[in-house]
């Protein structure tokens, strides 16, 4: 499991990415790159990384449903994710 920080840390770069995104746009469109150098850097979508919502997961994750691998087998076993069952033939 991911520290709260790290959790906490990728949070705060998707509310940046998100309040930028129109402003970065504008400026790529117009080619203004040195009003782009001035933007904050956590505000380019590049920087951000997938991480499960659940346990802050870096690795495993599974775009679909938001969470690892991990957290996604376990919920499945319990019967929470709706629609998914486990394979048998």
């Amino acid at each position: 499991m991911a520290r709260e920080a790290v959790k906490a840390r990728e949070r705060k770069r998707e509310k940046l990415v998100a309040r930028y995104a129109e402003k970065r746009a504008a400026l790529k469109e117009a080619g203004d790159y040195e009003a782009l150098d001035k933007l904050p850097r956590n505000s380019s979508k590049v920087r951000l990384h997938n991480r499960c919502k659940l346990t802050g997961r870096p690795k495993g994750y599974m775009r679909r449903f938001g969470i690892s691998r991990v957290t996604f087998r376990e919920m499945a076993s319990q019967g929470k994710i709706p629609g998914v069952t486990k394979a048998s033939w």
